[in-house]
């Protein structure tokens, strides 16, 4: 008589039935692939991994502009050592503009790019939900995405003239676009099965972009939000520089063109410090804690 294997709750001919013990293992092997380590990890631990290799890096950096420097690979009216763009910081901090010249960037950016924010993100949806629309703005998106934000700051200050309204424009022409196609690309992603259980669920119209669309095109959505901070800084930081003026306030951006306009390398390679110091915290104390939540929401990140 034909003996019989049990296979994923199928029984085979061929083969002696699987015991009781066979089927717990079983069990248990699948309930372990599911399972998740959750575990705090130790300071020393996230100090090794996290923080000495980014100092490193600068130190390594460092090392090399000295050694540059030192070994007279061009002048110093050329590239100034680490010590003069030092003095320099020093000198603004001691005189109290260091802050203020941030901050007047900082906070311009910021509010720029919560108004493409809430810009991108309905027409991202419209783009992505409806058909016509699609059809008739998705490729001028495309294409304004793809074009260099410093193309719109001679227009912009021609409509508006030397202001803030006009670094908020250029801001909002360089990131609207990658916030609504990264929308557009994240619900492009969301399986059509979820779409059906949410309508089967009731959850239609508002409800289901709310709670099914949204949160399933998350990932897609969230790369967006952060090329399109990413083009904001890039944005402002050419309207500063391209169109300075006094009533405009010193910026980051007037910063550098200051030091171009002044020959002074050291407040060049101070204010090119200062933009990329900006632009790596806030992708550290913003867009990074986003994207681990995300990828633990999803199971895809161990917790500590």
């Amino acid at each position: 008589m034909a003996s019989t294997e049990v296979r994923d709750g199928v029984t085979k001919a061929g083969s002696s039935p699987a015991g009781p013990d066979d089927l717990a293992g079983l069990e248990a092997g699948l309930d372990a692939l599911d399972a998740v380590e959750i575990r705090r990890t130790p300071v020393r631990e996230i100090l090794v991994k996290k923080v000495v290799p980014p100092v490193v890096a600068v130190a390594l950096v460092l090392v090399v502009w000295q050694v540059l420097v030192s070994a007279r690979v061009t002048t110093e009216d050329k590239l100034p050592a680490p010590s003069a763009v030092w003095s320099g910081l020093s000198d603004m901090w001691l005189q109290g503009t260091l802050l203020d010249v941030i901050w007047t960037s900082v906070s311009r950016g910021l509010f720029g790019f919560l108004m493409a924010l809430a810009i991108g993100t309905p027409l991202g949806l419209l783009v992505a939900r409806v058909k016509f629309v699609r059809a008739a703005i998705g490729p001028i998106l495309s294409g304004l995405q793809s074009l260099p934000s410093v193309a719109w700051v001679p227009p912009a200050v021609i409509w508006l003239g030397l202001n803030d309204s006009m670094m908020y424009a250029v801001i909002l022409l360089g990131a609207v676009p990658s916030i609504a196609n990264g929308l557009v690309s994240g619900v492009d992603q969301v399986p059509p099965l979820f779409l059906r259980a949410g309508r089967t669920l009731g959850a239609t119209g508002l409800k289901g972009t709310w709670h099914i669309v949204m949160p399933a095109a998350l990932p897609g959505y969230l790369a967006g939000l952060k090329q399109g901070w990413a083009f904001s800084w890039r944005s402002l930081m050419a309207a500063e520089i391209i169109a300075s003026s006094p009533d405009l306030g010193l910026g980051l951006g007037q910063l550098l063109e200051n030091g171009r306009n002044n020959i002074d390398m050291p407040g060049v390679f101070l204010a090119i410090i200062l933009i990329l110091i900006v632009g790596i915290a806030v992708d550290l104390l913003v867009f990074s804690p986003l994207e681990r939540w995300v990828l633990r929401s999803r199971g895809l990140l161990v917790k500590s």
